[in-house]
């Protein structure tokens, strides 16, 4: 491999001669051998945008140092770093530095060096120009908000609309199906179909208002604060010109935050968020979990509806058809909730004016809304959209149920009713036979009284 001579404060170091990132990348790369976990490209996109925003804002405020040239060249890198082109320039581990610096400082040196290359020329410093105004204690939170609004509002949230639509469909089309409900994992009184489903489709949309809401405080941003919430270094107004400029870039709201000792310190809003993932995944961990019990079968199970087929499911058992997708969904809820705990416990590690738990708390934040958007597309579309209901079989446990003595109660009374349940139990009888053996109504009252879908 082909190296060449870079340089920082510390000297020299070799660093590939195919790759744009300088000697403090290099340190990180050769001093932090671990795990497979890299810092995500969401965040290192957020960075492009960022240093873009910064870049613009400076050339506004101090355009003596920043000036119309050199914008025009880091215009044109930060714009590829921001487009995902220069992935491959960013190699740093999750494990690193608490604070972030060594990937503020990996997108400061890709930039400076691409941009350079495209003016020809050795124009531009990675800590004079591409961090000017900044610090990696501020960029490194803004890039966390950035990233999880982007990700969220692009990826999570039309996952969240479709899988939402799916269901409305699913709804209407099972209208006037009445089966037996359960509770406790027991009968209870009937339900209809269409009411089950809306149960799940509502959750989903609380979910959906939860997330919204979370957004909000997101999307104030730490630019501006510098080292320690001061603004050291950074012209009069940068902060709130720097969201201005990354709200037009990124065509969704930013502003900057109302304390920045706050930012620097306090990741509650990342909290607050990744609670109403957590939500959302206890969601989807009922969902995932009804459908499997009622397609459970095809014989031996419950077998009130059916799912697609997919795949074979065991290497022993010839025919076996498992609930594939519905695993998966469960898996990714055990995740979700799981990192719910590692999110919380790095925003609680804020000591004086800095939190430096950061990157293994938007690695899992970002983990989280991946996994959740790219579950609910593929449970959605391998699962739930081939959904059919067992009309037959849900007619017989309906009938089947004891609990449907329940309608009887308002003219027999609690006790009696229950009485009826008992001796139909025992007796292998239905529930008809138990109440006029009984003799607590004849057949034309309990013909009367007895309207199982009518329960609904």
């Amino acid at each position: 491999m082909e190296m060449r001579a870079e340089h920082d404060s510390m000297g020299e170091v070799l660093v590939p001669k195919d790759k744009y990132w300088g000697a403090q990348t290099q340190r990180s790369l050769e001093n932090f051998k671990i795990g497979i976990e890299k810092m995500p490209t969401e965040v290192v996109h957020a960075f492009g945008a960022l240093k873009l925003a910064a870049a613009r804002t400076n050339a506004r405020l101090k355009p003596e140092k920043m000036t119309e040239k050199k914008l025009r060249f880091i215009e044109q890198a930060a714009k590829e770093v921001m487009s995902g082109a220069l992935d491959g320039h960013f190699p740093l581990a999750v494990w690193q530095t608490g604070s972030g610096t060594q990937s503020n400082m990996n997108a400061n040196e890709v930039i400076a060096n691409r941009a350079s290359e495209i003016a020809g020329e050795r124009l531009l410093h990675p800590n004079d120009d591409i961090n000017m105004s900044q610090s990696s204690n501020d960029t490194f939170p803004a890039a966390m908000h950035i990233s999880a609004v982007l990700l969220i509002e692009r990826s999570l949230i039309p996952a969240l609309d479709a899988m939402i639509n799916e269901l409305v469909r699913l709804e209407e089309e099972n209208l006037g199906i009445v089966k037996s409900g359960r509770t406790h994992l027991q009968d209870a009184t009937p339900i209809a179909f269409s009411q089950e489903i809306s149960g799940w489709r509502s959750s989903l949309e609380y979910d959906k208002e939860m997330i919204l809401k979370a957004l909000e405080p997101l999307r104030e941003i730490a630019l501006g604060a510098t080292a320690v919430g001061t603004g050291l270094n950074a012209p009069q107004g940068f902060d709130v010109l720097v969201a201005q400029e990354l709200s037009a870039i990124t065509g969704t709201k930013f502003v900057t935050a109302r304390n920045k000792f706050h930012a620097l310190t306090s990741k509650d809003e990342l909290v607050f968020m990744h609670g109403a993932l957590k939500a959302l995944a206890a969601d989807m961990m009922k969902m995932a979990n009804d459908v499997r019990w009622l397609a459970s079968g095809p014989r031996a199970g419950l077998g009130e509806i059916t799912i697609p087929e997919n795949e074979p499911g065991s290497s022993i058992m010839p025919g076996k058809v498992n609930p594939t997708q519905c695993e998966s969904v469960t898996m990714v809820a055990v995740q979700v909730i799981a990192a719910d705990t590692a999110v919380g416990l790095a925003a609680s590690q804020g000591n004086f004016e800095l939190n430096v738990f950061m990157p293994v708390l938007i690695h899992n934040f970002l983990t989280s809304v991946r996994l959740l958007s790219d579950s609910l597309n593929s449970f959605r579309t391998n699962c739930v959209s081939g959904i059919k209901a067992n009309r037959d079989k849900m007619t017989t446990n309906l009938y089947n149920s004891l609990m449907l003595a329940t309608a009887l109660t308002p003219y027999i009374g609690y006790e009696n009713a229950a009485r009826v349940v008992h001796l139909a139990h025992e007796s292998g009888t239905s529930l008809k036979d138990a109440c006029l053996k009984l003799g607590y109504l004849d057949e034309e009252r309990f013909d009367e009284y007895f309207h199982p879908e009518k329960m609904i």
